[in-house]
């Protein structure tokens, strides 16, 4: 079925969770919807308000302008315009567009009498973002007792977003020795394994020598099955791709939220317990090694 009869097919009216019929059409071959024009507002104010305030900064080079996040001075209450309010409004704006584009897909769901699992996906990624400008500095806000907040969240910059990456890795000594963001990383180069081992084996079997014919999914679960002994089908790939994609986003919102709220301390220091297990010879110089400067740095 061509594409475009195919959209015609399902361009059916309803499913809508909001609006009615009022925003329930398409523009072109993009479906509109009440949430659709909602994202549509609020992305458009936030990248508003990011060019005035670069309008209101030292530089127009787009690497270096920078929208930072009020001081600790504020908390977590309103501060100025030109001292961390447009931040603010900026991280307001672009929440509820995710949340407006996520509910929009929702709608698109229900209208193909489809499952959720796209909209799903994409709450992860909202998480990641609100872990990390909203849910760590209300975290961090209770722990320093009122004494910092929004200024937790990054700055929306490119360099200057780098350097708060930086800057918090290293705050923790070294974020390699976080938990959280070891099972993260494990995750990510695990779903680009299975990506690449997925695709490889389609390409394969779609784009076969010369005069040979097109392989179907039997060969291909015939092929895993001799290369690593188990095939988990042609459906079940994708069930794990999108398990490793989710946990991965997971995982990197936790490690985030423990590094100041629930541990302030350099990430090597949470690893001494492992030298006091039973598996460890318990003497002097085991000890000595765990008091080591370096497992502190």
């Amino acid at each position: 079925m061509a594409l475009l009869s195919f959209e015609r097919k399902y361009r059916v009216r309803g499913g809508t969770l909001l609006g009615g019929d009022l925003f329930d059409f398409w523009a072109g071959p993009f479906y509109v919807g009440f949430f659709g024009v909602l994202t549509i507002f609020f992305a458009t104010l936030g990248t508003a308000l990011i060019i005035y305030g670069a309008a209101l900064g030292p530089t127009w080079n787009i690497w270096q302008i920078s929208i930072n996040p009020p001081s600790d001075e504020y908390g977590l209450g309103l501060a100025p315009m030109a001292e961390g309010g447009l931040w603010q409004i900026i991280t307001f704006c672009a929440t509820f567009a995710f949340i407006s584009w996520a509910l929009r897909e929702v709608e698109i769901c229900r209208k193909l009498g489809m499952g959720y699992h796209v909209p799903v996906a994409f709450s992860f990624a909202i998480l990641a973002f609100v872990s990390l400008n909203i849910f760590r500095p209300i975290l961090m806000y209770i722990k320093d007792g009122g004494d910092s907040g929004w200024s937790h969240g990054f700055p929306y910059g490119i360099y200057s977003h780098l350097e708060w990456v930086n800057n918090v890795g290293y705050a923790y000594g070294n974020f390699h020795y976080n938990p959280a963001h070891m099972i993260a990383i494990t995750f990510f180069f695990t779903t680009t394994l299975a990506l690449a081992l997925h695709g490889g084996l389609v390409l394969s079997s779609t784009n076969p020598g010369a005069g040979q014919e097109v392989k179907t999914p039997e060969h291909e679960d015939t092929y895993f099955r001799d290369f690593i002994g188990y095939s988990v089908g042609t459906l079940g790939i994708h069930r794990v791709g999108l398990f490793l994609a989710l946990s991965a986003v997971f995982w990197s919102a936790v490690c985030i939220i423990i590094s100041g709220p629930f541990w302030e301390d350099a990430w090597s220091d949470w690893w001494t317990w492992w030298l006091e297990l039973p598996v460890f010879p318990q003497d002097d110089l085991v000890r000595e090694i765990g008091d080591l400067p370096y497992l502190d740095e």
